[in-house]
């Protein structure tokens, strides 16, 4: 894997305003996105998981400027997105492409599949009409369907095809990264696996990279290379998928992998009930934004927000629990009490 990112996301935000009175003035917004950074390696999956609401699907599209982005820097192979004219963004979207993650909504249902999957090449000036025509049937037939469906509406496919033509329509212009938004959950569990097996296939011919945004744990650890988690607009867990599943570091994570189904009806497993809901981004907790349903909450946690670090090799986390001695007790308490 090379060792400069293909994508490097620093100090990331999205806040969107909340208006209020007879003039519509701004009275408070909701964090949507609050201080995400992250790296994406060439040719490597990136899972993102967490709640629905976390922000996960609002990263994904921050990264693309399909919403604009309140702060933070968005560097593509050496390049700030988020420093692009109109212009510019218009010639890097041939680069970084999307995946929808509701198919029936993201077609047009008044245009034929020949003229979806042609626009992005049309908008991107390739080939003459002859030869877009030919490069929309021989998508169509990588992505496991007939060529001569292109001249079908989308109201005549089911939701996996639907999916497979989403799939199609964001590696036509042959990206070089392609954020999943989600894009097997509106499926039934069996086309899931065939759409999954798809991308990874598709992974490998045409050397793609990945960002997967999710809320299946199980989805994702059969997809991704590593995974972050993320809890009220912020990352608070990255690391390897081996790593995670293997010792999730914060008490969030641990929560979350306690409550994938076990395949064994005799094997046992304690489950983490977190108690309370999920705060809201419009006024989310002071210091850490998990402290409000943590196990392991201790008063620093109430005041003081946790740093997003290394705590082992390759393993990053936002928790008061892995601060040098002041915090040496309570944590060797809540690790005793884990075990």
């Amino acid at each position: 894997m090379a060792k400069q990112p293909l994508l490097e996301v620093k100090g990331l935000k999205k806040f969107f305003p909340i208006k209020g009175g007879i003039l519509a003035k701004q009275v408070g917004e909701v964090k949507a996105v609050n201080d995400v950074s992250f790296d994406v390696y060439e040719g490597e999956v990136l899972g993102i998981v967490g709640e629905s609401g976390c922000g996960k699907s609002t990263t994904g599209k921050a990264l693309l400027r399909l919403i604009e982005p309140t702060a933070g820097e968005v560097i593509f192979d050496g390049k700030d997105v988020t420093k692009m004219s109109t212009e510019e963004m218009r010639v890097m979207r041939r680069h970084m492409q999307i995946i929808f993650q509701d198919p029936y909504a993201s077609l047009n249902p008044r245009h034929k599949i020949e003229k979806i999957l042609g626009e992005p090449l049309l908008v991107h000036g390739v080939g003459t009409k002859e030869e877009r025509r030919k490069k929309v049937e021989e998508i169509l037939e990588i992505v496991g369907l007939p060529g001569e469906h292109a001249s079908r509406y989308p109201h005549q496919f089911s939701g996996g095809q639907r999916q497979r033509i989403g799939i199609a329509r964001a590696l036509i212009v042959r990206p070089r990264l392609i954020v999943c938004d989600e894009p097997v959950s509106a499926l039934d569990v069996s086309i899931q696996a065939q759409i999954l097996n798809l991308m990874e296939d598709l992974q490998e011919q045409f050397g793609l990279t990945y960002i997967f945004i999710a809320h299946d744990l199980s989805v994702v650890k059969h997809i991704s290379h590593r995974i972050g988690v993320m809890y009220l607009g912020k990352m608070v867990e990255l690391t390897t998928n081996e790593n995670l599943y293997k010792e999730p570091l914060h008490p969030y994570t641990q929560s979350l992998m306690s409550a994938v189904p076990e395949p064994d009806p005799d094997k046992k497993k304690e489950r983490t009930i977190l108690k309370g809901d999920v705060p809201s981004p419009s006024n989310p907790p002071s210091g850490c934004p998990f402290h409000t349903r943590c196990p392991a909450v201790m008063d620093m946690c109430k005041t003081v927000v946790p740093e997003f670090r290394e705590i082992k090799v390759n393993h990053f986390a936002a928790c008061h629990l892995y601060d040098e001695e002041s915090t040496q007790e309570q944590t060797a308490d809540y690790h005793l009490q884990q075990n």
